[in-house]
């Protein structure tokens, strides 16, 4: 009855929406009955929440990774923490918005892992890793927006997928990364440059 009233109070006020709005309630409804369940261990519901999921977030891991295969492993590291964390969901938000910083930070301990190891095999400490030079262009780059991404530097590709791709802040993007606010901001200014240089060639 309640969501009757609910649907006949978004007729009236705007007739063109009320369809979508209807469909947006009960596909959240549809999402809170699979997390209960899988919150009582129902691994089924579970893989269905993985597979509504897991396209985003392995686009996610692949811009922060630059690759096919670390991303594919960093995905299924997500959905592995996110089975460990479920309990710890509430409901209060959708299941995706939970997921992504669970995703930003896999990606990112994964990346300081992989700059710890490769300073020690290094002959020289690296104190500026977010500083490295671009790769050489290559010529997809000036048709191909993806490709262009993938060929940043790592440090200005992760802070613009984190703020233009994925909408954080430059304070969120700095706690998440363990930088300054201002080199957030450099980054980011480094990232759009070279992403108009690439594809104006």
């Amino acid at each position: 009855m309640t969501r009757v009233l609910v649907a006949s109070a978004a007729t009236i006020a705007a007739p063109g929406g009320a369809i979508s709005f209807v469909r947006d309630e009960d596909r959240r409804e549809r999402e809170r009955d699979l997390v209960r369940a899988a919150q009582s261990g129902n691994v089924a519901a579970f893989e269905r929440l993985y597979q509504e999921n897991v396209k985003r977030v392995y686009a996610l891991c692949y811009r922060m990774s630059g690759g096919a295969q670390l991303a594919e492993e960093l995905t299924q590291d997500v959905f592995v923490r996110a089975w460990q964390k479920l309990a710890s969901f509430r409901g209060e938000s959708a299941f995706s918005s939970w997921l992504h910083p669970i995703a930003v930070n896999v990606a990112y301990s994964e990346r300081r892992a992989r700059v710890r190891r490769e300073s020690r095999v290094s002959a020289h400490d690296d104190l500026t890793p977010f500083e490295g030079e671009a790769p050489p262009a290559q010529p997809a780059l000036s048709v191909d927006l993806e490709r262009a991404i993938q060929g940043l530097p790592e440090g200005a590709r992760e802070v613009f997928v984190l703020h233009d791709v994925e909408g954080l802040k430059h304070e969120e993007i700095a706690e998440y990364v363990g930088i300054a606010v201002g080199t957030s901001k450099a980054q980011l200014h480094r990232a759009r440059r070279l992403l108009r240089e690439a594809l104006q060639r």
